[in-house]
């Protein structure tokens, strides 16, 4: 899979930077954590541009990303839900992946889309349950975006600066989407805590009903 990611940037350059995160959104084998930091040490050698790169990773993921999303709010939740269970197993994505990405989902709204980006698995299956459920596409493409922008960045300025060793960015990636997960559930419960307070609060300066 290196070689591939390797060949496909040299001869394609951008190009093979913006195809190689398309496929890596519809086929999750190939992974960002190798394609960015490849293209980060490819930019560093003066053969690309790192604002090119990371522009180049950025709208190929989002363009990955819309295909499922797009499929999904086409075909709606039991077409696709049938799709999955056939063919899943092809692309990575499965009806469990789809139960998992949609409950969260449906929890956390935009912030499950923007942190979904960090984390292996969640990163591609996210889109499917956001069309399922039609989020809206203004609130999709921007956070999808966004959280794409950041990871990509990361991903191919540690390549650009490591250099010779840009592998070492693929086995920092893994902790780093673990922290995010981390933050965004402490985020999550922060604000369920803050909402659930201020309930209580509100009930108990409720004036009471005469006997």
């Amino acid at each position: 899979m290196v070689d591939f990611s390797t060949n496909l940037i040299a001869s394609g350059g951008l190009l093979g930077v913006f195809l190689l995160m398309v496929l890596e959104n519809l086929f999750p084998p190939i992974p960002s954590e190798v394609i960015m930091p490849l293209a980060g040490f490819t930019a560093a050698r003066g053969q690309m541009s790192i604002l090119g790169v990371i522009l180049a990773g950025s709208l190929g993921s989002v363009a990955g990303n819309a295909v499922w999303f797009e499929l999904a709010r086409a075909f709606g939740n039991a077409r696709s839900r049938a799709l999955a269970e056939r063919y899943g197993r092809w692309v990575g994505i499965g009806p469990e992946e789809i139960n998992k990405a949609e409950g969260a989902l449906r929890r956390n709204g935009p912030v499950a889309v923007f942190f979904g980006r960090f984390m292996p698995g969640i990163r591609t299956a996210i889109s499917i349950p956001a069309g399922l459920i039609e989020l809206p596409r203004i609130v999709f493409y921007i956070w999808t975006a966004l959280g794409t922008l950041i990871w990509t960045s990361g991903l191919a300025l540690g390549g650009y600066f490591l250099e010779d060793q840009f592998h070492l960015v693929e086995a920092w990636a893994g902790p780093i989407g673990l922290a995010a997960l981390g933050a965004a559930l402490v985020a999550i419960g922060w604000h369920f805590w803050k909402a659930r307070r201020a309930s209580a609060a509100a009930a108990s300066e409720a004036p009471r009903s005469s006997p």
